[in-house]
This record gives C-alpha cells, sequence and structure tokens, in this order.
C-alpha cells in the first residue's frame, strides 16, 4: 500500500462487484463518474463500444459490433479469436429505455440462451450500472464460470471507466 500525503487528491477507482445470485443468475455492479445518457452511449454506440468490450488481457479483439438497438432489433459481434473461425455472438433486443435499460438475448448457444439486462440508474451525477445475466439453467451458468467468459468483467468495466472519463471530458460536466 503506498502512502498518501494530504496534499494529494483522493481518487479512488470505482469497484465492480459480482455475485451469483442464484443457480442461474450472475450480477455484477460498478458506479461510474458520469451521467446515465453517456453510459448509455458507450452501450449503444458501436463505435464507443469497441473501445472498452473486450479484455485486453485475452489477446481478442473485437471485430466488428453491427446492431440495430431498437425492441426487436439485432446485434452481432465478431471477434477474431481464430483467423480461420472468427467467434461470433448475436441475438435481439427485447427492451430498450434509453439512458435506462436494455435487455438482449444471447442466441448463439443450443441451450435456449442467456438474456442481459443492464441498467443504469444516475443519482448525483454518477450512474450505477447493474449487469444481470440469467442463464437458461444452472449448468449453463457454471458452464460460463469454468470456461472463463465471466472472468474478465472487471478488466471490461475498468476499460468502460477509463473511456467514461475521456467522454465526460469532452462534453463537459452534466
Amino acid at each position: 500500500m503506498v502512502a498518501r500525503s494530504e496534499s494529494e487528491p483522493t481518487t479512488m477507482k470505482n469497484r465492480t462487484a459480482g455475485e451469483r445470485k442464484s443457480e442461474r443468475e450472475l450480477v455484477v455492479t460498478r458506479t461510474f463518474d458520469c451521467p446515465a445518457r453517456i453510459a448509455f452511449e458507450a452501450w449503444t454506440k458501436p463505435e464507443l463500444f469497441k473501445r472498452w468490450w473486450v479484455p485486453k488481457s485475452f489477446g481478442v479483439s473485437l471485430l466488428s459490433f453491427d446492431a440495430d438497438i431498437r425492441v426487436g432489433g439485432k446485434y452481432r459481434l465478431v471477434f477474431d479469436s481464430d483467423a480461420a473461425n472468427p467467434m461470433e455472438f448475436f441475438g435481439t433486443y427485447l427492451e430498450v429505455t434509453p439512458h435506462s435499460r436494455l435487455v438482449w438475448t444471447n442466441d448463439e448457444g443450443d441451450d435456449g440462451g442467456t438474456v442481459t439486462t443492464v441498467t443504469f440508474e444516475e443519482k448525483g451525477g454518477k450512474t450505477l450500472l447493474v449487469i444481470h445475466d440469467l442463464y437458461p439453467s444452472k449448468e449453463a451458468l457454471d458452464a460460463a464460470i469454468a470456461s472463463g467468459s465471466t472472468c474478465g468483467m472487471n478488466e471490461t468495466l475498468e476499460q468502460l471507466d477509463d473511456l467514461l472519463v475521456t467522454l465526460r471530458a469532452s462534453v463537459g460536466p452534466s
């Protein structure tokens, strides 16, 4: 631990918290120092989303993010995990409430797919982000955890935090 002098600013990074809420539910939360509209844009504008979504430590790039972000609209993510066989994820938006809620399906699996709900709750210029994944079964969540696919969320949200600091600085105070 590094000692801090009284004259230094207290810059404390926000923390990501993840918890298995039930046999089928995984919930991740984090507070961001920006208005909900800026955080929501980072999730819904492909050019912003591509800048933070993939943990850098994974050594994978997000090649494309095509999204029609409206109820019934589709999305498709393509990763360069293997040049011969890029990895694809896709689904459908079930709910889109600007600046407060996104719900989509993850349809690439044969198990009925996970439903992801992301909420953005603004209080005092900060946004509480809650990511709620509802897996089709206990086995599907167990498999996701065992595969390591859920372990990068802290790094991903750190990258989002860095982007949001930049975006907030560029638009000024809300």
